[in-house]
């Protein structure tokens, strides 16, 4: 699966399919969250955070190309990632995309 943050895949001729999505929300243990607001009072960089954010993109991204998979694309084009708080130390992530077939 060819995943691509352009909106057109270079010398190929595509047929658009469909708009997918994968989507997750993930949170921290409370004893990872105690530990990340205590480093608030130093500064620097929060790593478990960093950590549960990599692994959100990860998860959305396989649940948006297992969706394209499922409609026969070749590709995911135009690809975006989205992020919000759900709650205090839990953010959703959300990856979408244009499922599209490479035409011969």
């Amino acid at each position: 699966m060819l995943l691509l943050n352009i909106d057109y895949i270079p010398g190929k001729e595509i047929e658009a399919l469909s708009i997918v999505k994968g989507s997750t929300v993930q949170s921290k243990n409370f004893g990872k969250d105690f530990m990340a607001g205590m480093k608030t009072l130093v500064g620097g960089e929060l790593t478990g955070y960093t950590d549960m954010l990599n692994d959100a993109r990860k998860i959305a991204t396989k649940r948006m190309v297992d969706e394209a998979e499922a409609l026969g694309a070749d590709a995911v084009i135009n690809i975006r990632f989205s992020s919000a708080s759900v709650m205090q130390g839990a953010a959703e992530i959300t990856t979408y995309g244009t499922a599209v077939k490479i035409k011969d």
